[in-house]
């Protein structure tokens, strides 16, 4: 039951860091702050993904 879930959140993550990579290309953001950008984002999808699965499942 909370395989599917799982998959959809690596994938979901997959598709965020990948559209965060094309921002930071797009936008010309040095290598210096790309990992500040990204461990950010990572972090607040992550926070999404957590407080969603516990709405979805323990709620």
């Amino acid at each position: 039951m909370y395989i599917p879930f799982i998959l959809f959140a690596m994938f979901y993550l997959f598709v965020i860091n990948t559209m965060t990579n094309n921002l930071c290309v797009t936008k010309e953001i040095p290598e210096e702050k790309q990992p500040k950008i990204f461990r950010t984002v990572n972090v607040l999808i992550t926070i999404l993904i957590t407080s969603s699965f516990v709405r979805i499942y323990l709620a």
